[in-house]
């Protein structure tokens, strides 16, 4: 039983450190950070999803075009 938790605990490791995973970790700091700010223009919590589905509309384009130029500069960079 051990080592299926060690299987378990070495996947979610592996699934951390992926690339994919950085980048939904990184959008979802914006979508907070959109949240966060929305929320302090409305002068009320305007909650996860409409902060999703404002930001999406709004700024994701944008948000992933600049990303993505941001990520090739840094790989051209090493």
């Amino acid at each position: 039983m051990s080592g299926d938790k060690s299987r378990f605990t070495g996947g979610t490791e592996l699934v951390k450190s992926s690339s994919l995973y950085r980048e939904f970790q990184a959008e979802r700091e914006e979508i907070l950070r959109h949240k966060w700010l929305e929320s302090e223009k409305a002068g009320r919590d305007i909650g996860f999803e409409h902060a999703l589905a404002d930001w999406i509309v709004r700024h994701r384009l944008k948000w992933r075009r600049a990303r993505q130029e941001h990520l090739a500069q840094a790989h051209r960079g090493r």
